[in-house]
């Protein structure tokens, strides 16, 4: 496998990841050793307790044309006592299959990337039900984070290039699948995509679009038949990449990298052109967009770290307000492959943007008596702090999605005494209501419970959790890995 410039996925960045990663193993260590637990998980009251924000899910809850991009609405489950619903272990991997970007979920299946595949597995207690396999043409380059309505989505792949060596590695075909059944619904080769790598190439859905960019060109399909809507090619200014949802949001990028402008453009989806333009200031150094709508910008101004976040206008793209992000770690950019592969710009595990909030998670406390760390809330149009939502010692808690007012957030466990979770908080009345308490497997939880090395997903009453890599045990290469881990409520069973 090759996956064109830079050579390889792993860079020296990684070493960087890696002590970040060895930091936290040694906190939840050292709070296993330093917090002696009595305590015990009272259930049965807690399952009659209504949700966070009924009332504005309720109101939110209106019937989507299945070309829209998903969007689902959550209700407390009978019981927050959880069960295993999908398990299912990765056998023979190598060092060109180890890699699983990709992470979407129904109210049957989950479904994860591996390399060169996609694979739907049956929500199923107690068993590894696969549903259905599909193999590409060849290994994955990126993917949305979003599905449709009818549960479609889009993939790029990186076809075998036989030949000449500079054609390797080129990530120039998109494919639309069925997440149901697995089927290929079409595959189109994208026009003047020489120069679309795993390192740059990004995508994104909007209603009845699909929209790739890779900063040497970009093109839009129609979703229903395949059909080529726009295109544009090499110039002074390229898109960088685009942000879905309710909207089509474009980073366009003017100039070399040490002397780059940016400009985010609100588009038609269906012709590329450009509604409203917002100019970002001088001297930025990176530019995310978490958020087509409202619109968002993560910013790295003269850092090499994200230092503010931007909210918008989204009917004209005036700027409303500014967030200083000294102190929060929303994980925009290189996550857990240690560089920006599969697609990141979109992408911000730390940061859950709603409808008139944003939740960024904040860094890690060092100190062994305070909570490990919290999730704030900030009202979008003023930028104002709303409210918060703090861990536990040794407990960290990361934003998972939003769901009418409500968030939906996720708790470490710790030892086999203190769960796992996963609540939804009302950063309103700033009421929580647990969904579901489970343990992760002792030996996976790192992996998996860490944003930055796992990717998280809730959908209908279920946690999903797969890690963006699979590390091969050293003693035992041979063994299957997990792969994918769900839980859900084992429901009101006597």
């Amino acid at each position: 496998m090759s996956f064109g410039p830079p050579p390889s996925v792993y860079t020296e960045s990684a070493q960087s990841a890696d002590r970040t990663r060895a930091r936290r193993r040694r906190r939840l260590l050292c709070g296993a050793a330093a917090i002696v637990v009595a305590a015990a998980l009272v259930a049965g009251a807690v399952a009659l307790w209504p949700s966070a924000g009924d009332d504005a899910k309720s109101a939110a809850a209106v019937k989507q044309a299945p070309d829209e991009v998903r969007e689902t609405h959550e209700t407390a489950p009978a019981s927050p006592e959880g069960e295993p619903a999908v398990q299912h272990n990765e056998g023979g991997l190598t060092a060109d299959t180890r890699y699983g970007p990709g992470l979407w979920a129904t109210d049957k299946l989950a479904v994860r990337g591996v390399a060169t595949r996609l694979e739907g597995y049956r929500i199923a207690p107690g068993q590894d039900d696969t549903a259905w396999s599909l193999q590409l043409d060849g290994h994955i380059c990126a993917v949305s984070r979003d599905m449709t309505a009818d549960h479609r989505t889009a993939v790029v792949i990186q076809p075998p290039h036989p030949g000449a060596a500079a054609g390797k590695g080129i990530c120039d075909q998109v494919v639309f699948v069925d997440l149901d059944t697995g089927k290929k619904l079409w595959q189109r080769k994208m026009p003047g995509a020489d120069f679309a790598y795993v390192t740059n190439t990004d995508l994104a859905l909007t209603k009845g679009v699909v929209a790739i960019g890779w900063g040497h060109g970009s093109v839009a399909y129609d979703m229903a038949s395949g059909k080529k809507l726009w295109n544009t090619s090499t110039g002074a200014c390229q898109d960088q990449g685009y942000a879905g949802g309710r909207a089509l949001l474009a980073l366009v990028k003017c100039g070399q990298s040490g002397d780059a402008a940016y400009r985010v453009q609100k588009l038609d989806a269906r012709t590329g052109k450009p509604r409203w333009t917002y100019q970002v200031s001088k001297g930025v150094q990176g530019v995310y967009l978490p958020s087509a709508d409202p619109p968002v910008l993560a910013v790295e101004a003269g850092d090499i770290d994200v230092t503010d976040l931007i909210t918008l206008d989204g009917a004209n793209g005036h700027q409303r307000a500014t967030i200083s992000m000294s102190g929060y770690e929303p994980l925009c950019g290189s996550v857990g492959f240690s560089g920006s592969f599969f697609g990141v710009l979109d992408k911000c595990p730390g940061l859950v943007v709603g409808r008139d909030r944003l939740y960024v998670m904040s860094k890690e406390s060092d100190e062994i008596d305070e909570p490990a760390n919290r999730v704030v809330a900030f009202d979008v149009q003023k930028g104002t702090m709303a409210g918060k939502f703090e861990g536990r010692p040794f407990q960290n808690v990361v934003p998972l999605r939003a769901d009418g007012d409500d968030l939906i957030l996720y708790r470490r466990s710790i030892d086999e005494v203190q769960p796992a979770a996963v609540i939804a908080w009302n950063s309103r009345t700033d009421r929580e209501v647990p969904y579901l308490f489970f343990h992760v497997p002792e030996g996976d939880e790192g992996a998996l419970s860490d944003p930055e090395q796992g990717q998280i997903v809730y959908e209908h009453g279920h946690v999903f959790f797969a890690a963006r890599e699979m590390e091969r045990d050293g003693k035992r290469p041979k063994s299957p890995v997990l792969s994918v881990l769900g839980v859900g409520s084992a429901g009101l069973k006597h």
